[in-house]
């Protein structure tokens, strides 16, 4: 009852948040259609427009802004209140400001030109900005729907981790089997489970062997193997053998229900980022307010003939000179380019928080299996046995192949694919036994053959020699050897790993050069991690991790001052990648690490984390030097919007100056962004 109460809730959440999209698309629609009206009355593009007064273009076009600027952007005047109510500013505070003063202004210079006589000692120039106030607003509010739309992925990540759990379960009660709904199962009960079926909840086995594909938990591609004793994992899969197990986790208890829970727990506890904008707009807006209030004031007081019309006018003029309108541009227009120079690279970028948070990064921790390594066992070495009745290795890999021709057993399929690539003909094997968690036992050709591991051979009574000095040494270096026999003559060993990727050296050397600190975690034991580690040049690894404990790993990097960037492709990286400052995910994992993660390199290239590293460090200088474009023109002319030199030299900064300032700032912005475009990853 609990969780079904709790996926409505999770419903109604969503629900809102539609509608909250919805009403923002509607906004924004209605903001592209009216900006682009009166950027076209501005520039006297729209037939018949250019040959009506000057005045009633000029009023037209207030009365199209008026939606647009309190309507359309009503959400940026929040950036004006706070200012009252908390004594700072952000980036809200800096539209709205930005805005207004072209608005305000452009509305002034209307009024001018219906009533002549009110303002005619200010000596107005009839300038109007409506459409730098519209089409501002418009493009802010283009990112806020982006932004919007990323955010509410989230949830869907827990949606398809709910997806996982089986619905029904097969339980022994009252001497007999009966098919139960899952939540119906007890702690305590008895579960059959059969070949091909999930594993409804946690628990120990009691009766039976099986190999159990744990890799949409546990990122694991090799099958695991279970007895009486071991314990399994809710929503993995039985492979091969029937067993029972004791339930002893169900419900919120789950390790499935607990990565949920880290998952929720992760995105809702990141902080957001400080944007350098909001940072300098808490200084630089009140600074330029306060500017302007002691303009009119000393205009007002010390001016000729005490001209209220001419104190407002230098007001204003401070207020548009200063405009940050280019600043508003400054961090979106990078932003935008530098995502789409990621999408041409293959890197897809959640939001422009992530993007910003990447050139900070010190720490990459990378999970092992299908991140550093393919995710597919190989066949990496064969090793005859002297003696044997088998003549070479083609021949030991026809018998071994042909016995699992037909197996779904993730090593025999890498023995299968082994002979296949060296082209040998395989048969069909007479007969087939799978004993489970041990090996098999089949007839080729008229030949016995055991495939297994040393305790299989064991049992069969195979005499190993010296074998097993070998088969410790393949098990050191992180592969797993499976014995053959023939006849009942052991004839050698076939190693199979996962292996590394190709590119997975390269790209840690590189990643060390930026001074990156790289960090292997896995579920695999020592033997296996450090294996794995040194041959990709990773010199610190954090092995035997449970699923449930990766999140409190990065957690620990987290508290020691280091800021991590996490790389997966698991359902058990999900809770990692949430609770990373940034996630990374491989798009040939699993669709719940593309959604946990910041960032998705879909063609599962390890160099995707280094160039999205390096795009990130570029884009953020870039938006640097964007920020200081935005500034430089309007800060040089405020004094003289002020009319610091009218006393003596007479000159005035008319507006129409202040309005190209704001123009040559806002091109300089948008023509720097534009440049990420050129730069090569």
């Amino acid at each position: 009852m609990p969780e079904t109460l709790k996926l409505s809730l999770e419903q109604k959440r969503e629900l809102i948040e539609k509608k909250k999209q919805k009403v923002l698309l509607r906004k924004l629609i209605i903001g592209i259609v009216l900006s682009a009206i009166i950027l076209l009355g501005s520039m006297n593009l729209i037939p018949g427009f250019g040959f009506m007064e000057t005045k009633y273009r000029y009023l037209i076009l207030l009365f199209l802004t008026i939606p647009v600027q309190f309507w359309v952007g009503l959400q940026f005047y929040k950036g004006i209140t706070i200012v009252f109510k908390y004594r700072t500013a952000d980036m809200n505070t800096l539209v709205a400001v930005g805005t207004l003063s072209a608005f305000i202004y452009s509305t002034v210079v209307t009024f001018a030109a219906l009533f002549p006589g009110l303002f005619a000692k200010a000596r107005i120039e009839q300038t109007i900005y409506f459409d730098t106030s519209a089409i501002i607003i418009t493009l802010i509010l283009l990112g806020r729907f982006f932004e919007a739309k990323a955010k509410g992925r989230a949830s869907d990540a827990i949606k398809k981790l709910l997806k996982l759990k089986p619905d029904k379960a097969v339980v022994f009660r009252d001497g007999s089997e009966i098919e139960i709904n899952i939540d119906d199962v007890k702690v305590g009960d008895i579960v059959i489970v059969k070949p091909g079926e999930k594993i409804p909840v946690d628990g120990i086995v009691i009766e039976g062997y099986s190999d159990i594909n744990e890799s949409m938990v546990t990122g694991e591609s090799l099958p695991v193997e279970k007895k009486a004793g071991d314990e399994v994992i809710g929503a993995t899969i039985n492979i091969t053998g029937t067993f029972k197990f004791k339930t002893t986790k169900i419900g919120k208890d789950t390790v499935l229900n607990q990565i949920i829970q880290l998952v929720e727990e992760a995105q809702g506890s990141k902080a957001p980022i400080q944007k350098l904008a909001d940072t300098v707009a808490s200084f630089f807006v009140p600074i330029v307010i306060s500017i302007a209030l002691i303009t009119f004031v000393l205009w007002m007081i010390f001016g000729t003939n005490h001209s209220f019309t001419f104190a407002i006018i230098r007001f204003v003029s401070v207020l548009v000179i200063a405009c940050p309108c280019a600043l508003g541009l400054a961090t979106p227009t990078a932003i935008i380019v530098g995502t789409g120079k990621g999408a041409e690279n293959g890197i897809l970028i959640k939001d422009a928080q992530s993007l910003e948070i990447a050139h900070k990064l010190n720490t990459v921790v990378f999970d092992k299996t299908g991140t550093l390594t393919k995710g597919q066992p190989k066949v990496t070495g064969i090793y005859l046995t002297p003696g044997c009745v088998i003549k070479d290795e083609r021949d030991l890999l026809f018998y071994a192949a042909s016995s699992e021709l037909r197996s779904e057993h993730p090593l025999g399929k890498a023995v299968v694919e082994k002979a296949i690539e060296e082209g040998i003909n395989l048969v069909e094997p007479s007969e087939f036994r799978n004993i489970s968690g041990k090996g098999i036992e089949a007839r080729v050709n008229d030949r016995s053959i055991l495939k297994g591991n040393i305790a299989f051979m064991k049992e069969k009574n195979i005499l190993l020699e010296n074998i097993e000095t070998r088969a410790d040494a393949l098990a050191k270096q992180g592969k797993t050897p499976v014995f053959i026999s023939v006849d009942d003559s052991l004839c050698g060993i076939i190693a199979i790993a996962d292996t590394l990727k190709d590119e997975a050296l390269k790209v840690i050397e590189e990643l060390k050069k930026l001074n990156l600190e790289v960090i292997m975690i896995t579920g695999d034991n020592k033997n296996t991690a450090f294996a794995i580690a040194g041959q990709a040049g990773i010199d610190k690894v954090i092995s035997e991790v449970f699923p449930d404990n990766k999140a409190n790993e990065i957690k620990k990097l987290q508290a020691d001052k280091k800021i991590v960037a996490m790389v997966g492709d698991g359902i058990n990286d999900a809770p990692a990648l949430a609770q990373a400052d940034i996630g990374i995910s491989l798009g040939t994992g699993t669709d719940i690490a593309l959604e946990s993660s910041s960032i998705t390199l879909i063609s599962g290239d390890l160099n995707g984390v280094l160039k999205a590293i390096k795009l990130s460090k570029y884009t953020i200088k870039v938006i640097r030097q964007n920020l200081f474009w935005a500034f430089f023109y309007n800060i040089l002319l405020i004094p003289l919007a002020a009319g610091v030199l009218f006393p003596v030299f007479g000159i005035l900064v008319d507006p129409m100056y202040a309005a190209a300032a704001m123009a040559f700032s806002s091109v300089s912005v948008i023509s720097n962004s534009l440049r990420l475009k050129l730069y090569k990853l």
